[in-house]
């Protein structure tokens, strides 16, 4: 086992390509296992310091590339997001979040590569509840912690899962809300939202690698099997206060028609508040430097 050594899923992610960038920077030596058609352009010329390798569905591939990096830790944050599902895409769903992610830890146990950093997310836990899934996407996440339990009840694997809230940051491709936000605030095009009222928690992208990285330190010291923490922001805003807020920080006047569209179905009204914060970790970042920081 090298402890310099890392392996990263999801690098080609908005979060992923941040965590490979700062590991790189703190000179770590990262591998990223990518499939053959994943598109590494994000992470720019950062990807000649990196290991390339590709995952073809092969578990016994899989196990000679953790044979030969003996990595100490794997950063798991590849999945396939869908806030909805249809028919087309089930099977992508499976295969991406809970098959791809269990060759993972079989060839990681088979190898004896110790510590896993497993990525959750908030939307596990609709209306508070310990499980209940916002969506599909969710329902695959608590299946693979699930699943997660048989490795570490039957080997030496040690894991930390962090639940994600909602994330941002400086050249972020994702079509999420702050991007439509910055789009209309050029554009001047009319944005038809809802009555505003749900509760949005969101940590800035420098303060979700920390977290990460902390929990590379952190699991070493880790007593239980399976740790669980959510990376969340100290400070919630409903959705009419974060409008106001990216308004006053950018100085621009957003043409919003309030009421217009209903409450999507399991529509997260307030963020699940019920896992314990990672321990020795706090966001730094607050909304209005994080907006000034990603669009200005």
């Amino acid at each position: 086992m090298n402890s310099n050594s890392v392996i990263v899923t999801g690098a080609t992610g908005f979060i992923g390509s941040n965590l490979v960038f700062s590991l790189v920077k703190k000179g770590f030596d990262v591998h990223i296992l990518v499939r053959g058609t994943s598109d590494l352009n994000i992470l720019g010329d950062i990807a000649e310091a990196c290991t390339v390798h590709i995952y073809n569905g092969s578990i016994v591939d899989l196990k000679k590339t953790f044979s030969i990096v003996k990595p100490s830790h794997v950063f798991h944050l590849a999945s396939l997001f869908l806030a909805q599902h249809d028919d087309s895409n089930i099977t992508d769903l499976l295969e991406s979040n809970i098959i791809f992610s269990t060759h993972l830890v079989e060839a990681m146990v088979s190898e004896d590569v110790p510590f896993l950093i497993n990525t959750g997310t908030s939307w596990q836990h609709f209306t508070d509840d310990t499980y209940n899934p916002v969506n599909l996407y969710a329902a695959t996440k608590e299946s693979f912690e699930n699943i997660l339990e048989f490795y570490v009840q039957t080997s030496d694997l040690k894991v930390i899962t962090l639940k994600l809230f909602d994330t941002y940051g400086p050249n972020d491709p994702r079509k999420k809300l702050l991007r439509l936000l910055y789009d209309i605030s050029i554009s001047k095009d009319a944005l038809s939202m809802s009555a505003g009222e749900q509760k949005i928690n969101l940590v800035y992208i420098d303060d979700v690698i920390r977290a990460f990285e902390h929990s590379h330190k952190e699991i070493f010291q880790q007593i239980d099997s399976h740790t669980r923490y959510s990376v969340s922001a100290t400070k919630l805003l409903t959705l009419k206060e974060l409008v106001a807020i990216f308004e006053d920080t950018l100085d621009v006047k957003l043409n919003i028609n309030w009421g217009e569209r209903e409450y999507r179905k399991r529509e997260v009204m307030a963020p699940w508040s019920g896992e314990k914060v990672l321990k020795g970790w706090v966001p730094k970042i607050d909304l209005p430097a994080g907006l000034a920081r990603a669009f200005r």
